[in-house]
């Protein structure tokens, strides 16, 4: 339990210090860039449930 308590506070210690670093140095996607990776969003998602859904039932 112990380990388990030290990786989530890791995980947040990091995510505390990599958010204003990523505002800060992070650049701004245009809008025609955000609609293309939108795009794939779905497709990904969907091949993603699909292949855990065969590694359930095959495995």
């Amino acid at each position: 339990m112990g380990v388990l308590v030290m990786i989530l506070a890791i995980l947040f210690a990091t995510l505390f210090a990599l958010l204003p670093l990523l505002k800060k140095y992070g650049t701004e996607r245009s809008p025609e860039e955000l609609h293309n990776i939108s795009r794939w969003i779905t497709p990904l998602m969907a091949i993603l449930i699909i292949v855990g859904a065969i590694r359930y039932f095959m495995g």
